[in-house]
């Protein structure tokens, strides 16, 4: 079932708060964190959502094709398969994947990025709390000093900033939403049905939702923000907006949300 609001104007609590436990499941969900649902030790899950995060844009069978494909090579063990990376890049390079804007080069980058940090930190998490530190637990400048480090391992392994890294990689001192890194650390800071909470090193009311076409349409229709073009700020806007509600875990709504106008899209469309 797909709930609707008859207004469409203004959300309320007893509205967001069924919308929240109507998606609180995976059961029926088609989604790229089932990928990283596969894992049961906190590397690894760390890991496989980073890499599944990253590759969460574009169409859904798109998505989930070139996934399956990379977590073929990936195997059982994510965080062993990084860390031995460079001995098995000759063996396997002719089958990794591109997608959309990466190209097979990008992604072998962003397998060795994480080779390096695996190697050098021990997980995504400390790199973080790094990074939190040296900004001085400024997030916007957390995320782009994480970014930063990772987009420089991978393009030391490419020779150059390619277009797809850059993608990957987004600055928000440029005014980037970093969906793709904000949906990730939705996943590893909150806990629930969807959400694994396996990160200790920020808390749920701190982080932004992630932004995407379809959180920007509801965003707009419910005026949770006024702002036109996807943006840094404007995940800034609806994170605040949505606080609302929910101080403490503003981005719990993100999920029901989004599928919500997922589902609510495709009907419209079946019905014209």
């Amino acid at each position: 079932m797909i709930l609707t609001r008859k207004d469409n104007k203004v959300l309320t609590r007893s509205y967001l708060e069924a919308l929240y436990h109507q998606y609180n499941t995976m059961e029926g969900k088609i989604d790229p964190i089932l990928f990283p649902k596969r894992f049961s030790k906190y590397n690894d899950i760390e890991a496989a959502a980073f890499i599944s995060a990253v590759f969460a844009y574009g169409n859904i069978k798109q998505i989930n094709a070139a996934l399956t494909k990379l977590f073929l090579l990936i195997g059982e063990n994510p965080v062993n398969f990084l860390q031995s990376f460079p001995e098995r890049l000759h063996s396997i390079e002719k089958n990794i994947p591109g997608h959309r804007f990466y190209s097979p080069e990008d992604t072998a980058a962003l397998l060795h990025s994480m080779s390096k940090i695996y190697t050098t930190h021990g997980s995504l998490e400390i790199l973080f709390k790094q990074c939190l530190k040296e900004s001085e637990n400024n997030f916007k400048n957390s995320i782009h000093l994480f970014h930063n480090t990772l987009r420089a391992e991978a393009a030391n392994f490419i020779g150059e900033y390619s277009h797809g890294l850059r993608f990957m990689f987004p600055d928000p001192d440029k005014g980037s939403a970093c969906k793709r890194l904000n949906l990730f650390l939705r996943w590893m800071v909150r806990k629930d049905n969807i959400d694994f909470g396996i990160w200790k090193v920020i808390s749920p009311a701190d982080i932004l939702i992630p932004v995407d076409t379809h959180i920007s349409a509801v965003a707009r229709r419910y005026k949770l923000t006024e702002r036109k073009n996807i943006s840094w700020a404007m995940a800034e806007e609806i994170t605040n907006a949505l606080r609302k509600f929910d101080s403490k875990d503003p981005v719990r709504y993100d999920f029901a949300l989004c599928h919500n106008e997922i589902l609510s899209t495709a009907k419209r469309r079946k019905s014209l």
